[in-house]
């Protein structure tokens, strides 16, 4: 297989990265496309940062085996534990990771206050402290926890009264409180957009970073020379790392859902 035509790698501990990987295949249709659900090492988000890491190591190794030309890591925790050691390590290879769409949510009105649902881990990661000093010296950004969100989603719920309850139970601290914006800063958080848009009755933006991480790799990959020249429709190739069919099933219909 030509280099150009080789496939482009998408991670996650399971189901959340789908909703980046529907990104990138809206920005480059005619890409192949390896979908990674590591559900055998799931979740990431009670391990420790330097296990999480090793994991994303030895999964890029196995994915390079494969002859994958660029790999975009969909996940908050692994972007923070290990994107910048790929780098380092893979250099030959465009590699991009996701972040909390803080910058886009902080220019949707002047002075405005955002919320930022993310898991506890990613909320309390150097990446993201970082990112919220960065962009909001003078702006209000609140950190809410979402613990267990990530397991109900993905279970497959993603609307219905119990997503609703979770969804008020969060934002019951700020009743009263004018948000402008929300961030939904875990891959797995746009499959429930719409409930938190209903949430507020429209009058919140609801952004996550998947739009942004596609169109930075596409920028990588066609500035490394190996975007694929090709006009018909590129595949998606779906892998569970566990082996349970029923797993990479419900990728797919996630895909189609959000899609």
């Amino acid at each position: 297989m030509k280099r150009r035509e080789a496939p482009i790698a998408v991670i996650d501990s399971g189901v959340g990265g789908i909703s980046v990987l529907a990104e990138l295949v809206r920005v480059m249709p005619y890409e192949n496309f390896i979908y990674f659900g590591d559900s055998a090492n799931a979740p990431y988000g009670t391990k420790t940062r330097d296990r999480v890491r090793e994991i994303t190591l030895e999964n890029t190794e196995r994915l390079l085996e494969m002859g994958v030309k660029a790999i975009v890591v969909a996940c908050n925790t692994a972007t923070s534990a290990a994107v910048r050691v790929m780098r380092e390590k893979y250099p030959e290879i465009p590699i991009v990771g996701i972040e909390p769409a803080i910058k886009p949510a902080l220019e949707v009105c002047e002075h405005p206050t955002v919320a930022v649902m993310a898991t506890p881990l990613t909320l309390a990661e150097e990446k993201f402290l970082k990112l919220k000093e960065r962009f909001s010296a003078d702006e209000d950004v609140i950190a809410l926890p979402c613990p267990g969100l990530m397991e109900l989603i993905e279970a497959g719920h993603t609307e219905g009264e119990l997503i609703n309850a979770y969804i008020r139970d969060v934002f019951a601290p700020l009743e009263g409180k004018r948000i402008d914006a929300i961030v939904l800063g875990c891959t797995h958080y746009p499959f429930i957009k719409e409930a938190v848009r209903a949430y507020f009755g429209g009058t919140a933006a609801v952004l996550d970073g998947g739009a942004g991480t596609a169109r930075e790799a596409k920028r990588r990959i066609t500035e490394a020379g190996l975007e694929n020249l090709g006009t018909g429709l590129g595949t998606v190739r779906y892998i569970s790392t566990d082996g349970d069919e029923s797993k990479t099933e419900l990728y797919k219909r996630f895909m189609k859902e959000y899609r």
